[in-house]
């Protein structure tokens, strides 16, 4: 496994493993992610032909033998009441990878040890659980996220 930044030439390819990584994890949560629009691949190619392009947020992938298996995004949080600096916006990787290393050297590689913030959502134990052993503990904030109904703030 390789982790390296990504490029826009990554677009399509990340886009699909959000997509996959999103059935996998949130599908429970809708009636049909064949027809919901947060499951759309061609969606999530735009969107991330547009955050590469425009350096949104600081990427890395992960590529395995069967190639992009994950990846993870980050971005400065400029809000002056931010509670980190820093906030992890996504981190996915696909089910046939998880156990794999993946997600443990993603997160390093994009926030390299510092504080940060993230969002969760509440019914997804395998990721409070890899966060928690990350240094990641909830600070009493929801939200909700698409289609998921509750998501939980974590902080470092």
């Amino acid at each position: 496994m390789m982790i390296r930044h990504a490029t826009v030439d990554d677009a399509e390819s990340i886009a699909h493993v959000h997509t996959t990584s999103w059935r996998e994890t949130y599908g429970r949560f809708v009636d049909d992610p064949a027809t919901n629009p947060w499951f759309d691949v061609e969606r999530r190619i735009t969107m991330w032909r547009s955050n590469l392009e425009h350096e949104t947020f600081a990427t890395l992938i992960a590529e395995g033998e069967i190639g992009i298996i994950g990846f993870a995004a980050a971005h400065v949080v400029t809000e002056p009441d931010a509670v980190r600096p820093e906030e992890l916006s996504m981190l996915y990787v696909l089910a046939c990878a998880h156990g794999s290393g993946a997600g443990q050297a993603l997160l390093d590689a994009v926030l390299e040890g510092r504080p940060a913030s993230l969002w969760v959502a509440a019914d997804n134990p395998r990721a409070h659980s890899f966060y928690r052993r990350n240094g990641f503990v909830a600070d009493g904030a929801t939200s909700s996220f698409g289609p998921i109904g509750t998501t939980v703030r974590l902080v470092r």
